[in-house]
């Protein structure tokens, strides 16, 4: 029974990622960048080793090395225990691959955290990398939006020259979420910031589910937050939802080569529940446009 599963597991995935590959015209190219994205994953739970084990096989072929945590990555207690137990047991697959983590703050989680060697914070609260040419991401610590931190990430997004600038942080400027939905203080004071400096994606979690947000002021937003957790039925499906799925828990993968993003949402059990492509503005850095063309059911 069990090797009948994994067989069917298998060849859902492979079905998935064909139709995918087949719809968006994915190049695989060596100059395109892959990686995952994950939400209120750290529970520790079966559920987390189930979506871990999901992403280990979509990394045997979609060849991702990077993931992108958006917080509450350690719920409860942070022993070095619940560290094994909460990310490095579930995600072992992916750590033994190189896959390497990026983890922001949220507000489950201890601000220890960010010394965790895993993690890749390197004791910060907030910070940012580039792991390819013309891409940088901005990691944001959305628990206390202070001044230090406004002014860093203004001077930061100031003075990037990449063309995608991805923001990811833990509270959603704009969610459908019935029990939390959109941050709107935290809307009012960075969204500007976004717009005036061409951001290109912002990713959150903190809902339990998955939603794709219909572009605001040029910008597309998605909530990741059900990769451990799970609200049925939270979506309350608004003006702004473009697609939401909040029946299992789930996670996304995305592709951005050249002036292309495309996106992947997969459910715990390996389905699709979204995707899609869109691509910067022609002549605008970091603002997108493009019509996103839906494959999932």
């Amino acid at each position: 029974m069990e090797k009948m599963r994994r067989a069917a597991t298998a060849f859902l995935i492979a079905v998935s990622l064909c139709c995918w590959a087949w719809g968006q015209g994915l190049t695989h190219s060596a100059d395109s960048f892959r990686f995952a994205v994950i939400g209120d994953s750290g529970t520790g739970g079966r559920h987390q080793y189930e979506v871990g084990a999901r992403l280990a096989d979509f990394q045997k072929i979609f060849g991702f090395k990077t993931v992108v945590m958006l917080g509450d990555n350690i719920y409860g207690s942070d022993t070095p225990d619940d560290y094994r137990k909460k990310f490095e047991l579930p995600y072992k697959a992916l750590l033994s691959s190189g896959v390497k983590f990026h983890a922001a703050l949220g507000n489950h989680d201890s601000p220890t955290q960010a010394f965790y060697e895993l993690f890749n914070m390197d004791g910060r609260r907030y910070y940012t990398f580039r792991p390819h040419d013309g891409i940088r991401f901005f990691s944001l610590d959305s628990r206390v939006m202070d001044k230090d931190q406004f002014e860093w990430l203004e001077k930061e997004l100031a003075n990037s020259r990449s063309k995608w600038k991805i923001v990811y942080l833990h509270h959603p400027l704009y969610s459908s979420g019935g029990r939390h939905g959109s941050d709107l203080l935290l809307r009012k004071v960075l969204e500007p910031l976004f717009v005036k400096y061409g951001v290109s994606v912002v990713l959150a979690g903190h809902d339990h589910f998955y939603e794709r947000i219909k572009p605001q002021k040029g910008i597309h937003h998605f909530v990741v937050g059900g990769s451990a957790k799970l609200r049925p039925g939270n979506v309350l499906r608004t003006n702004l939802t473009a697609k939401a799925f909040d029946r299992d828990k789930s996670f996304a993968l995305m592709e951005i080569d050249g002036d292309t993003l495309h996106f992947h949402a997969i459910s715990r059990t390996g389905q699709t529940v979204d995707s899609g492509s869109f691509h910067l503005t022609s002549g605008s850095p970091g603002l997108l446009s493009g019509r996103p063309l839906p494959l999932g059911p």
